[in-house]
């Protein structure tokens, strides 16, 4: 069951008058500390700030061709994990690794969760 505190979520971050800075995570992280969807799809986590920065010390920025610095913010239940670069993107692992190839899943944080809202809105 998805609560309405994260559907309430997901629908200020995709207005962009709402979220002037949406291509940045400390933008969702003002509205949301963290998010466990375990009923959507094969999941989705968004990771706290403190994993998140946690997770970069510990494995550095997302390997991905043509981003100077991107940081992992979440991941999906089959254990992909979703990175925001310096473009303002969003990236999906191809794998189920930390140092394999990244993807483009999004052009940026508003349009990721936008199709995360879609996904969920299909759950019911």
């Amino acid at each position: 069951m998805i609560s309405t505190r994260w559907r309430t979520a997901v629908c200020v971050l995709s207005k962009p008058q709402l979220s002037p800075t949406r291509e940045r995570p400390t933008t969702l992280y003002w509205v949301i500390g963290a998010a466990s969807l375990p009923d959507v799809d094969s999941a989705y986590f968004i990771h706290s700030p403190a994993t998140a920065a946690q997770h970069f010390r510990e494995y550095g920025p997302a390997p991905i061709d043509g981003e100077p610095i991107a940081m992992v913010f979440a991941s999906d239940g089959g254990g992909h994990l979703f990175a925001i670069g310096a473009s303002g993107q969003v990236w999906k692992s191809t794998t189920a690794s930390w140092f394999d190839d990244f993807e483009v899943t999004a052009s940026s944080l508003q349009e990721f969760l936008e199709q995360l809202g879609r996904r969920i809105a299909n759950q019911t």
